[in-house]
């Protein structure tokens, strides 16, 4: 287990061998000073933050330290303060349709009435009247294939009503990857859920992740759930947000529920434990 104190020491070892051979590749995301306010407060302060490409990124830390509100600036979905924020080296106020990522929430928001691959194609069908909006990649991988990945072959023509709170989440997920996103931004999405379906969808995030090579930023209240997904742990303390710090995870993939009963496991968790309860 390594400690690293600031989010720009995450620079990593392959962006410095592009360098070396002259490719400018830039981080999927980067946070340079940046400051987030409602009102009279301040939810984030001074936060920079390196994450590379292809990267699985946790978030830890107490209720309110701005972890949400994190994903949301990187999203734009909350205006910037103060400071800089890039997603793949563009500035996400000034190039939106630059951008390609997507947000898995912690309610799955299902359309009701819209079987399950109806819900995942919905990304594709919202860009037809308007092309020039559509992303430039999309999945070369079907509806009906990124059902099977997710685990869900044969409930295609499921409506949500019919399907466990788990499976909701796996065509939320389906659904996101569908315009095949670089980066894939999951606020709590497995919070809900009872603790063996929550496993399973750990194990299953992985493979996704591995299969797909998409940037995912994890915000999770769960310890073990940051250790067992993430290479590295984001650590954010509160009043206001500010990263406290990034350690790296130095368990080998793949990673199957049986390494957290490992010492090295129990060590990671231990270390992060004592430092929540100073945050």
């Amino acid at each position: 287990m390594t400690v690293q104190k600031l989010g720009k020491n995450m620079t990593n070892v392959t962006n410095n061998m592009n360098k070396t051979a002259g490719v400018n590749t830039p981080p999927a995301v980067s946070l340079n000073n940046a400051h987030v306010r409602f009102g009279d407060m301040t939810a984030l302060e001074n936060i920079d933050l390196d994450v590379e490409d292809g990267a699985f990124l946790t978030i830890l830390g107490p209720s309110g330290c701005g972890k949400s509100t994190l994903l949301r600036l990187v999203s734009d979905l909350v205006p910037i303060a103060d400071g800089e924020v890039t997603v793949f080296g563009n500035q996400v106020d000034k190039a939106r349709l630059a951008r390609e990522f997507a947000f898995v929430f912690q309610d799955s928001t299902l359309l009701p009435w819209r079987t399950a691959i109806e819900n995942v194609r919905l990304p594709l069908e919202i860009g037809t009247k308007h092309a020039h909006k559509r992303p430039k990649a999309v999945s070369e991988k079907s509806a009906e294939e990124l059902l099977a990945l997710v685990g869900l072959e044969g409930r295609e023509d499921a409506l949500p009503h019919e399907l466990s709170g788990g499976m909701k989440q796996r065509v939320a997920i389906a659904r996101a990857l569908i315009c095949k996103p670089r980066l894939l931004l999951m606020d709590e999405p497995f919070g809900a859920l009872d603790e063996i379906t929550r496993d399973r969808l750990n194990e299953q995030i992985l493979k996704i992740w591995k299969e797909t090579k998409t940037t995912i930023l994890f915000v999770t209240h769960s310890i073990p759930e940051a250790i067992f997904l993430g290479q590295k742990v984001l650590m954010l303390e509160a009043n206001p947000g500010r990263v406290r710090e990034v350690v790296d995870i130095d368990l080998p993939y793949p990673r199957e529920l049986p390494i957290r009963e490992t010492p090295e496991f129990n060590k990671i968790s231990r270390y992060l434990r004592e430092v929540l309860e100073t945050c």
